[in-house]
Order: C-alpha cells, then sequence, then structure tokens
C-alpha cells in the first residue's frame, strides 16, 4: 500500500472508533433496528444526484444485505441489550480473520501458515472474553455482535467483487437496501407506536439532539467518507492487507468510550482484547518472497564486445 493510502486506512480506524460514541447517543433516543435503517434512509435524498454505480446488482445487493443491513442490525441489538461501547469496537474487528478465511475459501486467496497462527490467537482471544462475559450473565450480546462482524466480512468480499469503478456512489447506493426491512423488522419487533414516539419526542431533551448529532455523524462520517474509503481500499487491495487497519478501530473505540462514557474495561478483557489485536494483525500478515535475481558473469578482461547486426 502506499503512504497516502495508508494514511487513508488511519482516517477510516479514527472515523469508525468514534463511531461507536455516535451510536450509543442514537440508541439514547431511537429503537436499534430503527435507527439501523434511519441511518440509510437520510441517505436516500443525496442518490437522486448520483449515478448508480456501475457494477452487477448481486454484489451491489450483496454489499448492502450484509455490510449496510445485517452488520449494522446485529450491532445495535448487541449495544441495546448490553454490549459495552468500548468492547462492541473490538469484537467487531472479528471481521478481519472472518475476512481472511472467507477470502481464501471464496476468493482463493492464499494463507500462510504464520495467518493460520494469528487467526487460531485470535480465535482463543476471543473465546477468553466470551468466556469472562458468560460469568457476568451477558454472553448473548457478544455473540451478536459476533454475528455482526462475520456480516462485516462478507460485505468486504461483495464489496471488492464489485471492484467499482468510483466506490463512493457504491458505498451511497447501498443506501437502498437497509431501510425497508430495517424499518419493517422495527415494527413488528420494536412496535411502530415505539419508532414514532422517538421521533415526535426527539426535539424534546437534550438525549434527543445527542441522538440527532450521533445519527449525523454515522450517516455523514462513518457512512459516507469512512464506508467510501474503505470500499476504495478494498477495491484496490487483496482483503487480507486492507483488513489490519481495521485493528486500530478498538484502540480509538476504548479511549473514547473511556474518556466520553467513563467506561473501565476489565483487565482480562483488555489482555485477551491485546492478543485479538495481536493474532488477527499477524493473521493478516501477507508474506511475500523476493525473486532471486539471476546472477551475471563478468566479461573476461580482454574480450571483444558482441557483433551488431548492420
Amino acid at each position: 500500500m502506499t503512504s497516502r493510502d495508508r494514511l487513508l486506512a488511519l482516517v477510516v480506524a479514527v472515523l469508525w472508533g468514534g463511531n461507536f460514541i455516535a451510536l450509543d447517543y442514537g440508541l439514547g433516543q431511537f429503537p436499534p433496528l430503527f435507527l439501523a435503517g434511519l441511518r440509510f434512509a437520510v441517505l436516500l435524498p443525496v442518490l437522486l444526484f448520483v449515478p448508480r454505480p456501475k457494477v452487477p446488482w448481486r454484489w451491489l445487493l450483496g454489499y448492502g444485505l450484509f455490510f449496510g443491513t445485517l452488520q449494522f442490525a446485529f450491532l445495535f441489538v448487541a449495544m441495546n441489550i448490553g454490549m459495552p461501547t468500548g468492547l462492541a469496537s473490538l469484537v467487531q474487528q472479528a471481521s478481519a480473520p472472518f475476512t481472511v478465511l472467507l477470502g481464501a475459501l471464496l476468493l482463493r486467496e492464499r494463507i500462510t501458515p504464520v495467518q493460520i497462527v494469528g487467526i487460531l490467537a485470535a480465535v482463543l482471544g476471543m473465546l477468553a472474553i466470551g468466556w469472562h462475559r458468560a460469568q457476568s450473565a451477558s454472553l448473548l450480546p457478544m455473540l451478536i455482535t459476533l454475528c455482526g462482524a462475520f456480516s462485516w466480512a462478507l460485505g468486504n468480499l461483495c464489496s471488492r467483487k464489485a471492484n467499482a469503478p468510483n466506490p463512493l456512489h457504491l458505498t451511497l447506493w447501498i443506501a437502498i437496501v437497509p431501510p425497508l426491512p430495517m424499518f419493517a423488522l422495527s415494527a413488528m419487533v420494536e412496535g411502530p407506536t415505539a419508532d414514532w414516539q422517538a421521533v415526535a419526542t426527539v426535539f424534546d431533551s437534550p438525549t434527543g439532539w445527542y441522538a440527532i448529532g450521533g445519527l449525523a455523524y454515522t450517516s455523514l462520517l462513518a457512512t459516507i467518507i469512512g464506508s467510501g474509503l474503505w470500499t476504495t481500499l478494498m477495491g484496490r487491495y487483496p482483503a487480507s492487507l486492507v483488513a489490519p487497519y481495521s485493528l486500530l478501530v478498538p484502540v480509538v473505540g476504548f479511549t473514547t468510550a473511556w474518556l466520553v462514557l467513563g467506561e473501565q474495561p476489565h483487565p482480562i478483557e483488555l489482555t485477551a482484547g491485546a492478543v485479538v489485536v495481536g493474532g488477527v494483525l499477524l493473521g493478516s500478515i501477507k508474506l511475500t518472497r523476493r525473486t532471486p535475481q539471476p546472477e551475471i558473469e563478468p566479461e573476461p578482461a580482454g574480450a571483444s564486445p558482441p557483433l551488431r547486426a548492420s
């Protein structure tokens, strides 16, 4: 990757790490499934001025389904039922080993023994976090967050297969997928009364204003800019080369959750989280061998130069 693209990947990590705070604010006002649909519904008017990306419909819809719909549905529900903000930013990065494995299975990308060791280490770290969370009867939010990470990995592969000429157009156009199923599920599970009451009372309290700010952040900064840059990088490089940069997301997520929300992660979770990050980083390394250059024998002294055809 070029230095410029590494910087862009860093920008994505910062935007996505701060996005978990925005989601926490949004969930303080809106039901989770309704918020997940609202996140993309506010982008639909923009599509009037953006041409449809020249990619097959199956990859556009697949990216919208896995990355835009299922990932955030699982994540929002998990956070709403007790998944801490900082820990959610960490567990969500299980998408990196998922991406590497799926890339090998579905796209025939090669996995080295070093990557296998890293993936196993990341899995062990996740199991340690799961064991600790199970002691406090809160394992379910973590499992739901892992489902969101797996959906993210599937979305990564769809965006890579789409190979959009203009990745920003692809990022914007996936907004046609999540709103309808999200709003339908929200009406059935959360109830239409709760949805519209949240909208009607959004300006009545500071919580509502925070939710509007969180919605603006997650829609404009995290989705348009963050996801747009991520889609660009996923289309430009192998999935296993881009995925490791998501490891910076939990660093930002834990830090902002501590500074803004006062969350204190347990030492066991921090230790296991370090194992996860290290394992995913190791599992995403793509080793390359240098091709030996053929040795050129020196010409003997006094040798005449080769004759040229006239």
